[in-house]
């Protein structure tokens, strides 16, 4: 191994990286203007064909009366709970530990909505009809978010999500989903986002996280919650002079990828069958992904997991990951998201890889 080298850098430099769709570059914009008409005119604040076009596009695939586009995901999730509250006079959300407006976001809706938060269930499981039962009348809406990204992309069944639906209506909680990643689990029930959706009084979903686009999202439900998101979207800044860079690239990328959800899902199932293959030290999260992505769990120190993918990197020009986490138990991690990278591998190449992976684990070296 080339101590020089960081695992950064050998992801970078590989032939063969197997995750994502690409380098997140300039062309990734440029690509999704190509076929646009340049004498179409632009929106402005919220309105005009390109964006209101799209909202309606979005509403009817997601099943929902209206639709209205926000520049990020963290806005829109804030506002709808907010609008929840409002509506049903109680200041109390409740979602999973390790929800990402519980990690990422600054406790936005704290600080900036007054919100009370409830935690649900472990950090390392899924939120369950029996965690539910346990709201008190004071909480105004539950968050789900299908899948589950911080525990592996985990899913619960289908059943106990519509006996969490039937619960939240018979008490009058509001249910809101964060669909981050909702168009990669259709695959997985077999179902349509129209169908899952009406599960969900609003319904959150990215453009640039398995489908690859710039940046953007939707915010969708009946006709009273979007236009009370309008007036928020205002007041949050997020009502931009113009949004079409990002209504237009994520367009671009919803109809170029929606189609091969289905195909980078079995492609994870594959992948992670390929890692818990290996055996001990290293297995998936969940063993069998729910979804394109799954986390790979070993029982390492980072600095070993991370040289030992550095060589696997430099010996067959697969770059497996870009980074290693390190965990409170002394072992490792990182997250693995298909995209249209993984189709251009050659199998050879692949086989060849995880033959070296496997045959390096076995190593006195190679222990935490």
């Amino acid at each position: 191994m080339n101590d020089s080298m960081t695992l950064a850098d050998a992801f970078q430099n590989s032939k063969y990286p197997i995750v994502g769709h690409g380098k997140r570059n300039v062309q990734v914009l440029m690509e999704a203007f190509e076929g646009t008409d340049a004498d179409a005119s632009s929106d402005m604040y919220g309105k005009g064909e390109i964006i209101e076009r799209f909202q309606a596009k979005m509403a009817a695939y997601l099943g929902k009366p209206e639709a209205v586009f926000f520049p990020s995901g963290t806005m829109a999730q804030q506002i709808a709970l907010r609008i929840h509250c409002d509506e049903t006079g109680k200041g109390k959300v409740a979602y999973h530990p390790l929800s990402h407006l519980e990690l990422h976001e600054e406790d936005g809706l704290k600080e900036l909505h007054r919100i009370e938060t409830v935690l649900l269930a472990e950090r390392d499981r899924l939120i369950g009809p029996a965690d539910v039962r346990l709201l008190g009348d004071d909480v105004a809406c539950l968050l789900l978010e299908l899948p589950q990204r911080e525990i592996g992309g985990q899913l619960p069944p289908y059943a106990e999500l519509e006996k969490i639906a039937a619960y939240c209506r018979s008490r009058g909680i509001r249910l809101h989903l964060d669909g981050a990643r909702l168009f990669e689990i259709l695959p997985h029930y077999g179902k349509s986002a129209a169908e899952i959706c009406a599960l969900f009084d609003s319904v959150y979903v990215s453009f640039y996280k398995g489908l690859g686009g710039i940046a953007g999202a939707i915010l969708a439900g009946d006709a009273a919650l979007t236009t009370r998101s309008k007036i928020w979207k205002r007041r949050h800044g997020g009502d931009l002079i113009s949004l079409y860079p990002y209504v237009i690239s994520s367009e671009y990328y919803f109809d170029k990828r929606i189609g091969r959800m289905a195909q980078y899902y079995e492609e994870a199932k594959t992948l992670a069958a390929m890692y818990n293959d290996c055996g001990d030290p290293i297995r998936t999260v969940p063993a069998v992904p729910a979804s394109n992505m799954f986390h790979v769990q070993a029982d390492l120190e980072k600095e070993a997991l991370e040289s030992l993918l550095v060589e696997v990197c430099e010996a067959t020009g697969v770059g497996l990951s870009a980074w290693v986490q390190g965990l409170e138990d002394g072992g490792s991690a990182y997250e693995v998201s298909i995209g249209d990278r993984f189709a251009a591998v050659p199998d050879d190449r692949l086989r060849q890889a995880f033959a070296l992976l496997r045959e390096k684990l076995q190593e006195d070296g190679y222990r935490a």
